[in-house]
């Protein structure tokens, strides 16, 4: 974490709930990309796509090293989402659920269409 030198204006934690709320604001995932794009570094888009692709290998229940000849993430970062989903905030765990569950097709859908 970097150091500054005078205070900001806004605390932090106003800052991070103004930036969650900015992201809640977006409705597709192109206007997540560009929000992303202006956000974040290359770099920063890279190590959040890395721990996001090992989530789901993760979930399932894959060897790190297995996770890594997929994904091609280093060992010591699968380590560090592993311990996140089982120590962490649970966003991850989150996020994958809910993924999960707007991909499965709607049993509504399915019996309606009967």
């Amino acid at each position: 974490m970097k150091r500054r030198q005078i205070e900001p204006e806004i605390d932090s934690d106003r800052a991070e709930r103004s930036l969650c709320e900015a992201l809640l604001t977006l409705r597709s995932v192109n206007e997540v990309r560009a929000f992303l794009d202006d956000l974040c570094t290359p770099a920063e888009r890279e190590s959040m796509r890395d721990r996001w692709s090992v989530v789901p290998h993760l979930l399932a229940g894959e060897p790190y090293w297995q996770i890594h000849d997929a994904t091609a993430v280093s060992i010591t970062t699968i380590g560090r989402v592993a311990r996140c989903l089982e120590q962490g905030a649970g966003g991850y765990a989150l996020a994958a659920q809910r993924l999960q569950e707007r991909r499965k097709p709607s049993t509504k859908a399915t019996s309606s269409a009967r």
